[in-house]
């Protein structure tokens, strides 16, 4: 599309989170009147680690925003995997680590560091925080939103980046998260209570081949007097609550054959912090947008966090997004490109993600994704 074109597009994102924020900052980068609603009234301290891939590390370079974000991660240079008691099973570098004479490292972040990171980096005025959508229409060629403050806008565009169980999606989708019959209980703790197991930046799998049980050790060596580690236990359940309730005393059962300075760890969490979450993602989705309205990250492609690619996911769609608006002649034809682009890489990374890990899968490779997605 031409610049002025560009420039003239009124673009509404439905959610603050990473998308979202991505979203409204490669929007604005190009031109584009954006403005991004965030139901929350401000952020708050929720969520544990994640790491940022190489591919998205490279785009925030892009967009101009990676220093904000640095300063808030530590790098890492590999994977590993390691059965229960510590022996490894694979140990593997980033894909894309190293590439055209520069290091591109995986970053360890917290969730909310990360969102503030991508919050301060947006246009004053285009973040607001406090905005519930209600209603959304679908016009056709514009996008009329209803904010539960009684406010009402059209866009050109609608960004849906509003998670798992998106509104916007809902427009023409009635699918529901599908459970995966696991559980994730999650706590970021003082390094000190690390049991001598935070030694570097690298992220470590704990794989019980007999339960299928994991825990992912994730440091964030950045953070406070002692660093931090971000804790993840993943156990299948039955039990299906989005917020589930299971005591400490059953998790440490069902943990019973991993190393005895993993069972500390846990025996020591504050176990009212730790935060509950029946794992679940969606059904690959057919329809990923109309001429005027787009799903990006959670909304269009809800994954298992096996593989560490969801938040990943979400911030590449938003700069190819981006670039579709640059590149396509229209609207509707931008839109199409973009789900012709991200449809087919992403949905094979849900394929892989509802896959978890055995100890023949850990053993081969720490990204199975590698052999067919070049990021």
């Amino acid at each position: 599309m031409k610049k002025e074109d560009i420039q003239n597009l009124k673009i509404g994102v439905i959610g603050g989170g990473f998308a979202g924020s991505t979203a409204g900052l490669a929007l604005s980068r190009i031109g584009a009147d954006v403005k991004v609603y965030e139901q929350a009234p401000k952020s708050g301290e929720v969520g544990a680690g994640i790491g940022l891939r190489p591919a998205t590390v490279k785009l925030f370079k892009k967009l101009g925003v990676f220093e904000a974000i640095e300063k808030v991660t530590s790098p890492s240079d590999y994977f590993e995997i390691l059965d229960a008691k510590g022996n490894v099973l694979n140990r593997e570098v980033w894909p894309h680590l190293e590439e055209g004479g520069e290091k591109h490292n995986t970053r360890m972040i917290h969730r909310r560091d990360f969102v503030d990171a991508l919050h301060s980096q947006l246009p004053e005025g285009v973040l607001q925080l406090g905005h519930r959508a209600e209603e959304i229409t679908d016009n056709g060629d514009s996008v009329t939103v209803k904010f539960t403050d009684g406010t009402e806008e059209t866009f050109d565009v609608l960004v849906g980046a509003d998670g798992i169980k998106s509104k916007v999606r809902a427009l023409w989708s009635d699918s529901q998260p599908v459970p995966a019959y696991a559980h994730a209980y999650r706590a970021v703790i003082d390094g000190s209570l690390g049991e001598g197991l935070l030694i570097d930046d690298n992220l470590r799998m704990y794989l019980d081949t007999e339960t299928g049980g994991m825990i992912y050790f994730l440091p964030l060596r950045h953070r406070g007097e002692n660093g931090q580690i971000s804790f993840d236990i993943t156990f299948p359940h039955p039990d299906t609550t989005w917020n589930p309730n299971v005591s400490q005393e059953e998790v440490l059962e069902m943990c019973r054959n991993f190393d005895e300075r993993l069972l500390k760890i846990i025996a020591k969490l504050d176990w009212a912090t730790v935060n509950q979450r029946a794992a679940a993602d969606l059904d690959p989705q057919e329809q990923w947008n109309t001429d005027a309205v787009v799903l990006i990250g959670d909304a269009a492609h809800a994954m298992l966090h096996h593989q560490g690619q969801g938040a990943n996911s979400a911030v590449l769609d938003a700069g190819v997004l981006a670039d579709c608006l640059v590149s396509e002649d229209s609207v509707p034809a931008a839109l199409n490109k973009y789900t012709e682009l991200r449809k087919e890489p992403v949905q094979e990374l849900q394929r892989i993600s509802r896959e978890s890990w055995d100890a023949e899968s850990a053993g081969k490779t720490a990204f199975p994704e590698k052999e067919k997605i070049d990021y």
